[in-house]
């Protein structure tokens, strides 16, 4: 991919290193307004993509909403309700923490992780941030009579729903197949296509399986992420607005008014996805929370400059 300039790093007066990467933003009505870029090649929205696949869940059975919607989506922190949230729908389907299939796993919230280690904790599926989706998966599973031992082979049925909703939603087919961290089949799209998704989440009508998805996530924002992370913090700020953060520098938000802005880092850092989001947004003439714009860059552990947009996003 051909990615352009879109974050400096400045630690006082001085630019100290620089971020590249590909973002599109569309308007309510679908159109390009900002590219940057190669937006429109394949790549992996890593975890971006579960909102997709707790809609594609939902159309095969699954019987969640609220927090526990919420969670299927997340990415989430570790913190002792994301623990219990993801035991309370393994039980409610037959299951337990021993069904879980993906990679054991710490807390990734730095309080949450002191309290882990506190409590004499070590790895284990079930902290894994990606728990939420696998429970999901094996309570969608255990709904349909579907084996659950192999819920993870691109084969199963569970995962071709997944892919099928996925290219559905984005409308474009797959561009790339691989392996998520938590060990889950990897489906590849366009930032545009992942753009596309997220309008369609979030402008979704009452009743629909979509709108299940986006109420969940826009209600439950802590359930997503966690108490302190960006991606709650951006839909606390952004009423209606459905986002996801995913590995490897992706994110994606999508506008109850259609307006949708999907972003991937070329160097996969996370420090600089956020504040590109929010330049995009703004370039759309929507009011993104000045408390992302910027990230923080510290020296002796306070801040001595920021991560900023690019001047291709904040002109």
């Amino acid at each position: 991919m051909a990615h352009e300039l879109v974050a400096e790093v400045w630690r006082g007066g001085f630019l100290e290193s620089v971020h590249h990467g590909s973002v599109i933003a569309l308007d309510r009505d679908g159109r390009e307004a900002l590219t940057v870029g190669r937006p429109h090649d394949t790549t992996y929205p890593r975890s971006s993509n579960k909102p997709v696949q707790a809609l594609a869940m939902l159309r095969h059975g699954l019987d969640l909403d609220g927090e526990l919607l919420a969670l299927a989506c997340a990415s989430h922190s570790g913190e002792d309700f994301h623990v219990e949230g993801v035991r309370r729908v393994l039980r409610a389907h037959g299951l337990d923490e021993t069904a879980l299939q993906c990679t054991p796993g710490l807390p990734i919230g730095e309080q949450a992780l002191r309290d882990h280690f506190a409590a004499g904790r070590g790895a284990a599926p079930l902290y894994m941030n990606c728990s939420g989706k696998h429970a999901a998966m094996l309570a969608t599973c255990a709904v349909n009579g579907w084996s659950t031992h192999d819920y993870l082979d691109p084969a199963h049925p569970l995962q071709a729903a997944i892919r099928a909703t996925l290219e559905e939603l984005a409308g474009e087919p797959i561009g790339a197949e691989g392996v998520d961290g938590c060990g889950a089949p990897l489906f590849g799209i366009s930032l545009k296509g992942l753009a596309r998704a997220f309008s369609t989440l979030a402008t979704a009508g009452e009743g629909t399986h979509e709108h299940r998805v986006a109420r969940a996530m826009t209600r439950h924002p802590e359930w997503v992420g966690g108490t302190d992370r960006d991606v709650t913090k951006l839909m606390r700020a952004m009423p209606g607005a459905v986002a996801k953060d995913g590995a490897e520098g992706v994110y994606a938000v999508g506008l109850p008014t259609g307006e949708a802005v999907a972003c991937k880092i070329a160097d996969g850092s996370s420090r600089a996805r956020a504040v590109v989001v929010v330049a995009a947004l703004r370039r759309l003439a929507v009011d993104a929370p000045d408390e992302l714009a910027t990230f923080p860059v510290l020296g002796h552990g306070r801040p001595v400059g920021a991560v900023r947009p690019a001047r291709a996003l904040a002109g």
